[in-house]
């Protein structure tokens, strides 16, 4: 049975990630979001940031550092059969996608030969010798896309530096690809994109941590559709 044939409101969440890079290198902080393909059935044309489902190698897959205690409790929150693993592997979608879409490693290198699980998307950071790392990482917003959609993602958005960039694959992106183009910009001038209404929630997140001094220890929103209007609950 096809996804078209199923009932939307039966539709269930997958679970999904998404990076927010934050680059501090002028005057204003820059953030990356890339241009979805036009031929994506899934918000076509929008800018979002780079990010996708979890894929059973985020269990697996090799790691240096972990997550923060706080991060880790919160991403176990309000969840099904909560774990340490489940935590880490949603950080680890993240960081899998983004090379995915943009071809930039979050992660180290010079720590020595990289092993990834054998036929896995991982594998690209075992070539490059790149370890993913989970240092840095910090939750900051989740959303589950509303009833009614064919396709639907319950996403952790997580943030980090541009720092953090450990390798660079140039080409990732173009016109065939997922993604057809990237650009940093000032997240003021993000909101000025075509962007997911969700995009636009999650920046003016973004820009409350910004202005408090990024402080780690604040509270998580979780945004879900109620009727016709998203309900913000926080994740404490």
């Amino acid at each position: 049975m096809t996804d078209n044939s199923v009932p939307a409101q039966r539709v269930t969440p997958k679970d999904a990630a998404s990076l927010i890079l934050l680059d501090y290198k002028g005057n204003s902080p820059l953030i990356l979001l890339g241009k979805r393909h036009q031929g994506h059935k899934f918000m076509p044309g929008k800018f979002v940031f780079p990010g996708g489902r979890v894929d059973p190698s985020d269990r697996q897959t090799n790691v240096c550092g972990t997550l923060e205690s706080h991060v880790e409790s919160r991403l176990c929150d309000k969840v099904l059969r909560p774990s340490p693993l489940k935590a880490r592997a949603l950080a680890l979608a993240a960081i899998r996608e983004t090379f995915e879409e943009t071809g930039l490693m979050i992660g180290e290198k010079d720590l020595g030969p990289y092993q990834a699980p054998p036929a896995t998307p991982w594998e690209s950071f075992e070539k490059s010798e790149v370890w993913p790392s989970l240092e840095g990482l910090e939750f900051v917003a989740r959303a589950v896309t509303p009833p009614g959609h064919s396709k639907r993602f319950d996403t952790r958005f997580f943030l980090t530096e541009a720092t953090r960039i450990a390798h660079r694959i140039e080409g990732v992106a173009g016109p065939e690809s997922e993604l057809t183009e990237l650009v940093w910009v000032p997240l003021q001038e993000a909101k000025n994109l075509d962007i997911p209404r969700i995009t636009g929630m999650i920046l003016d997140e973004v820009q409350l941590r910004l202005d408090g001094g990024l402080k780690p220890y604040q509270p998580v929103p979780y945004f879900r559709q109620i009727g016709n209007t998203y309900r913000r609950e926080l994740i404490a």
